[in-house]
């Protein structure tokens, strides 16, 4: 299904050299996205993965594509299979023509990263290097509850500077910015009908090899 976008890519706001589109996904569209993420999470359910010290973090994930990404005492990785075994689900066209419109590649993503945050659950500022190729950029989808966007350095330390994400905004990291620290601070409960027990879904698209 074709998605709904606003009439210009041009992105609303920069933050740090990161581009924020903000609402760029109507309603119509993030309903049907929804719909296509709920296969995707039928197929592959959603996991809590553990990081290097054996803490299970607060955010479920899944994946569709090639690879999807893996975390667990050996350290951060991509891998082909769902940890139950099973091959990940095909990306969907509805998030592959997200990607198209506004990503700026000429590539097509190998990895739609799928995030679930309930009202509890936070992102600690990381970059995203384990993909081949850091030239490549980084495209978040934003559905659902509002969260406190948060982007630092391309170095550890230094000043922060914070936005809102809403349901239907889409950020593109490229350039300098696409080693940007960057993380999920807090989710605002209730600012969303989206989902109906709430929540925030975050699709993170990437060019893996």
């Amino acid at each position: 299904m074709s998605v709904l976008v606003r009439p210009t890519y041009s992105p609303t706001i920069s933050v740090r050299g990161i581009d924020v589109y903000e609402h760029f996904l109507l309603g119509p569209s993030q309903m049907a996205l929804l719909d296509d993420i709920r296969d995707i999470t039928r197929s592959a359910p959603l996991f809590r993965p553990k990081t290097r010290a054996g803490k299970e973090m607060s955010v479920r994930m899944t994946a569709a594509g090639k690879f999807g990404w893996y975390s667990d005492q050996k350290g951060y990785r991509y891998v082909r299979r769902h940890p139950l075994g099973s091959p990940w689900p095909e990306i969907p066209a509805s998030v592959m023509q997200i990607w198209d419109e506004i990503s700026g590649s000429s590539h097509r993503p190998e990895c739609c990263l799928v995030n679930f945050y309930d009202g509890d659950a936070r992102m600690g500022l990381h970059q995203d290097r384990d993909e081949a190729d850091l030239n490549e950029p980084v495209v978040s989808i934003s559905l659902g509850d509002d969260a406190l966007f948060r982007v630092g350095n391309t170095t550890r330390g230094g000043s922060t500077e914070s936005i809102w994400l809403h349901s239907g905004d889409v950020c593109v990291m490229s350039g300098d910015a696409r080693l940007a620290y960057h993380g999920i601070d807090r989710i605002a409960p209730h600012t969303s009908t989206l989902l109906p027990r709430g929540g925030r879904i975050n699709l993170t698209l990437r060019v893996v090899t």
